[in-house]
């Protein structure tokens, strides 16, 4: 068994990933590549949603094979991390967020298909994911008392808010978006916290905030800023994770909720 790490934007490689090889996993959505190696101690499987060179933007990522993937590799939960724009102007740019609520109301991957696993009627696993929160309980809390052990500063609780990408939203859509109470958005972790929910998987999103989102500041975060904090995101990321991944790994999390599956009622 080991933890599964998802990262983005800025973070192709790991900080500090011990006898990392790579490994192409074969799914019914497509094949994924992960590298697996050893975190603090601790067998992980990484996964770069946008690859080398960003090679892919956030509507090339194939969200399904990634989770189905770590699963089938031998993941028993998923961190997955994120670089966000924030909605709240009182976040400090590169500080974290640890989020405990999900803005996802479109439900929809990259390709308009709707955003879950059970494609075909009558297929054994259907069934409905029900929760009181969208993210894991008890492996949220381990990040969080992670960054605060690593002396990362972090803000407990947050609504992430999913938006389509590659564009950038308006201060329309901004204004719309935090108006239902969304802290900081990205294009790619909507679909994971979904999938991960229907695989069972304990799943805890971390976000880095990047820069604010247009309209939250007096004036819009300078592209040059955005990227060179991007950059810093990898070492924060890595700080947490290499406090959280023994902890883990000597009590697993539990999942989100159920899956309500109707042949097994």
């Amino acid at each position: 068994m080991a933890v599964g790490i998802v990262t983005g934007s800025g973070i192709h490689a790991l900080p500090d990933f011990e006898d990392a090889h790579p490994e192409e996993i074969a799914t019914p959505w497509g094949p994924a590549e992960l590298n697996r190696g050893r975190l603090a101690g601790v067998g992980a499987l990484h996964v770069s949603r946008h690859g080398e060179g960003h090679v892919r933007l956030s509507n090339h990522v194939n969200p399904r094979a990634n989770l189905w993937a770590l699963r089938e590799a031998g993941a028993h939960c998923v961190v997955g991390c994120t670089a966000c724009g924030a909605l709240d102007a009182d976040i400090p740019l590169g500080s974290l967020i640890f989020f405990d609520d999900l803005h996802f109301p479109a439900n929809r991957l990259p390709d308009g298909s709707l955003c879950t696993f059970f494609a075909e009627p009558g297929d054994p696993l259907r069934g409905h994911w029900i929760y009181e929160a969208p993210f894991s309980e008890t492996l949220r809390g381990t990040l969080v008392r992670a960054a605060g052990e690593a002396g990362v500063h972090g803000r407990d609780g947050g609504c992430y808010g999913h938006v389509d990408g590659p564009r950038f939203n308006t201060r329309a859509e901004i204004a719309q978006l935090s108006r239902a109470g969304v802290t900081a958005v990205s294009q790619t972790a909507g679909p994971e916290t979904v999938l991960a929910g229907e695989l069972e998987l304990p799943y805890a999103l971390m976000g880095f905030a990047t820069d604010y989102a247009n309209g939250v500041a007096p004036q819009p975060t300078p592209v040059q800023e955005l990227i060179r904090l991007m950059g810093e995101s990898a070492a924060r990321f890595a700080a947490v994770l290499e406090v959280a991944l023994p902890q883990i790994d000597a009590q697993p999390p539990e999942g989100a909720g159920v899956v309500y599956r109707f042949e097994r009622s």
